[in-house]
């Protein structure tokens, strides 16, 4: 074969022999899947070349919390490649380079900010990077990936081995292995965030679960049995409240009526010394922002969510991928036009999901006055050199080029020459 120019996706370093499809995977293999194949992979390969897919579907962002090396590539780029052959694969270039184009070279990320304090920029402004982490493995890479602070505990991933509904009990170890894993650090639990393509397996098929439109997130707090473990996790988190800091955030809220329902519902079982503070996921949640914040102690921005509403391109359907271009102006006019509107109360958002974790785009972000990012271990050293080498008068020069422009090609070719894996 001849070596490969793809996609970086998730940065690190894998050898092994190329294989193709989901079963029979060994730890040893760089395999080769489709979108569909990757929801059957069962054993954690050396690294993943993942063809046509949907980037921001559930289950290959799963890639990035797992710190798998991956790249992506185009199902014509694949002609060339023979099951059985030794490679290596580049995730933080996208090069895949056979045996005999490659000699060990070490892998070396750059060096990691003090756990626990924030990013500073070329001129000195603090950045925060948080981590978002799934279980006490990813708190502890967190942690030594120097966040800042867990942004994001996905608490829908706190289940059993075997598959059962979690209890209080079980949540209360699950929660405190999570909070002793990152300690010092503060970690903010995001409750219960059910979607169509990460329904745990004690939950039953539901009518309407998942898609932008249908039940997910607090819209399910309602229905058994997602009530009984969203009221187990509130008991949890109030068993744990006084050994570490926490905070709670509430999923896929849309209106203020459903933010001050639940706050009261919490208030119950959690005292006001533990934050709330609500995800905004819509773009009706995000051009709320002013009346979220002003109820709520914080808020998140869910940028995966938020792209798909607007581009109306389902996140889960890899033929849709090309509608959800992370390039392309709209979002990032659309960004400015929220930061705006939270006015001097932008330091209380997070930017969550993968936006800002892709080449070239945290500088913008900054440049539009945004300060506090929730992104996954295995991204944050880059990430937090590429603050290190932002200059925020350049960025906010930047941000107004990138708003002003009128397709992506425009915005690649300002952003691209300075991405993260230089």
């Amino acid at each position: 074969m001849k070596p490969i120019q793809a996609t970086p996706f998730v940065p690190g370093l894998a050898y092994g022999r190329l294989f193709f499809g989901a079963t029979a995977v060994t730890p040893a293999d760089i395999v080769l899947l489709n979108q569909a194949e990757l929801t059957w992979l069962s054993t954690r390969p050396a690294g993943v070349i993942l063809v046509d897919a949907a980037v921001y579907a559930h289950p290959t962002l799963r890639l990035l919390s797992q710190g798998i090396p991956t790249i992506l590539l185009d199902q014509a780029a694949t002609a060339g490649l023979t099951q059985g052959t030794e490679v290596l694969l580049e995730g933080h270039t996208g090069r895949l380079l056979p045996a005999n184009h490659w000699t060990r070279p070490d892998y070396r990320p750059p060096d990691p900010p003090r756990p626990g304090a924030p990013v500073s920029t070329h001129d000195g402004v603090a950045i925060e990077l948080r981590c978002s982490v799934s279980d006490a493995r990813g708190a502890a890479a967190a942690l030594a990936a120097g966040a800042a602070a867990i942004g994001l505990a996905r608490s829908e991933y706190l289940y059993p081995e075997d598959g059962r509904q979690p209890d209080t009990a079980y949540l209360t170890d699950a929660c405190a292995a999570v909070c002793q894993a990152a300690a010092p650090l503060s970690v903010t639990f995001r409750l219960i965030d059910i979607a169509g393509d990460k329904r745990p397996p004690w939950l039953p098929d539901i009518p309407g679960l998942g898609g932008t439109l249908g039940l997910q997130g607090a819209r399910l707090y309602a229905m058994e049995p997602v009530r009984s473990v969203y009221l187990a996790q509130l008991d949890a988190l109030a068993a744990i409240r006084e050994r570490y800091p926490l905070r709670v955030l509430l999923p896929y809220l849309v209106a203020l009526n459903e933010l001050e329902r639940l706050q009261a519902e919490i208030r119950a079982h959690l005292p006001e010394t533990v934050p709330i503070g609500s995800m905004l996921e819509t773009p009706a949640a995000a051009l709320a922002v002013r009346e979220f914040l002003d109820q709520a102690d914080f808020a998140a921005l869910g940028m995966n969510d938020l792209m798909q509403c607007l581009f109306a391109a389902d996140r889960y359907r890899p033929e849709l991928c090309a509608h959800l271009d992370p390039y392309a102006p709209i979002i990032y006019r659309f960004l400015r036009a929220v930061a705006d509107l939270a006015g001097a109360d932008l330091a209380r958002v997070q930017v969550n999901g993968l936006l800002a974790q892709l080449p070239g785009v945290l500088p913008v972000l900054i440049g539009l006055g945004y300060r506090a990012f929730s992104v996954d271990p295995v991204m944050l050293p880059w990430l937090a050199q590429a603050i290190r080498q932002t200059d925020t008068r350049v960025a906010g020069a930047l941000a107004d080029a990138v708003c002003g422009a009128h397709r992506s090609n425009a915005v690649k070719s300002l952003l691209l020459p300075t991405e993260v894996f230089a």
